[in-house]
């Protein structure tokens, strides 16, 4: 039960008609909260953490490190989404704001991460390392740290057995989406399936930035650009999609731009009937489409900097993840094909070659002519030498000895 010296009541007579937190000012809803009940300290624990938290914090902590840092460009500057997910640890990590920085080393930073991991949440518990990583590596080049404790720290990795998070779609299930998705949608999921463009970077994508047939836009995570001229197919879903006056290329049935979480959440309602008929598996997810692409062009045989820039990867290895999982057994069987016709070449052309040394014509003497071979005794064993121009290698070479 949290202290109630925090709070002050104001009352009337004998009954207390308002609560409120001394610092703050944030009043308790008695309404919502009646006074005494469960839901009143709850409600007061609650205000009484806040404002815990909305104090100035302490010089050399974390907090102090956290809140600096979001005041400067390396973070003021991200994508919003990526600062959401940066906020999302921050708030994770607010029970501990007050560390004293020296007290991070590396031992702590592992039991942070493997205690934010716990219950299934092995992405979480990395994505916690990775921030802090990011944090104190700024800290470090302004001086607020000496060292940053995360930095070269591990993963957890992934147990056997998981199925990998956004896995790419089989050609059975993106064609039966596409079959099968409303008119409104089907822009969108068009977008992502043909492109490679992440659910935020589709939904966003101004009608301005589709000419010609030809997307040109940039990711809004790492500002990579992206140029992409339509395949057939997209082109014939962007031409007989709904009319709208939405500035975006694609809009709801309302006319109106799409939120990822209103998108989000009409394309459950399609994935879970389309599961339903056992028309594609579980796991679909709109980002697995991106890592369908990158499937698909590895397939193709296209290299992984290729990959990276259809994707807008700044790194190839980025890109070697999103294509992970390619079947390659074509490429393969080609490779294996004419590996299999060159090494055949390269014997066939020994063989010539070493027919050449042994049929050469002897002189009047029974001798090979000087002028073609020369031959001497070595151990018992008769050497011939040619001095054919053609027989330049080693083996040749040894190939020409006659028992």
């Amino acid at each position: 039960m949290c202290g109630l010296k925090a709070f002050r009541f104001s009352q009337t007579g004998t009954a207390a008609c308002g609560c409120y937190h001394r610092r703050t000012k944030i009043p308790v809803d008695l309404a919502k909260a009646p006074l005494g009940s469960a839901e009143f300290f709850a409600e007061c624990a609650r205000l009484a953490e806040t404002g815990k938290l909305q104090l100035p914090p302490k010089p050399g902590t974390l907090g102090m490190l956290i809140t600096e840092y979001k005041k400067h460009p390396a973070f003021t500057d991200l994508a919003d989404h990526t600062k959401s997910d940066y906020q999302r640890i921050f708030d994770y990590l607010r029970p501990i704001t007050d560390t004293a920085l020296t007290r991070f080393d590396a031992p702590l930073v592992v039991r942070i991460r493997d205690k934010a991991a716990d219950g299934g949440k092995r992405r979480f518990g990395n994505y916690v390392k990775a921030v802090l990583s990011v944090l104190f590596g700024w800290g470090v080049e302004r001086g607020h740290v000496s060292v940053n404790p995360a930095k070269g720290l591990k993963n957890i990795r992934k147990c056997k057995g998981i199925p990998a998070a956004n896995r790419p779609w089989m050609d059975s299930e993106r064609h039966a989406v596409l079959d099968e998705a409303p008119a409104h949608m089907l822009p969108a999921l068009a977008l992502m399936a043909f492109t490679g463009l992440g659910p935020g970077d589709a939904l966003r994508l101004p009608k301005t930035f589709y000419k010609e047939g030809a997307i040109a836009t940039s990711r809004s995570k790492t500002g990579e650009p992206v140029y992409w001229p339509a395949p057939a197919p997209l082109r014939t879903i962007l031409k007989n999609a709904p009319k709208h006056d939405a500035i975006t290329l694609c809009a709801n049935s309302d006319g109106k731009s799409w939120t990822v979480s209103g998108f989000r959440a009409s394309w459950r309602k399609v994935r879970l009937e389309l599961e339903a008929e056992q028309r594609v598996n579980s796991g679909l997810t709109l980002y697995g489409l991106r890592h369908t692409v990158a499937v698909i062009l590895r397939e193709c045989g296209y290299d992984e900097r290729t990959i990276a820039d259809a994707l807008g990867q700044k790194t190839i290895e980025m890109a070697r993840l999103y294509a992970r999982g390619a079947d390659l057994t074509k490429k393969m069987t080609g490779v294996a094909k004419k590996f299999g016709r060159e090494v055949n070449r390269r014997r066939t052309k020994v063989s010539n070659l070493s027919s050449k040394v042994s049929n050469l014509k002897p002189s009047a003497d029974g001798r090979p002519s000087k002028d073609k071979s020369i031959q001497d005794d070595n151990g018992g064993r008769t050497r011939t030498r040619t001095l054919d121009p053609l027989i330049k290698s080693q083996l040749l070479y040894q190939l020409s000895y006659a028992p």
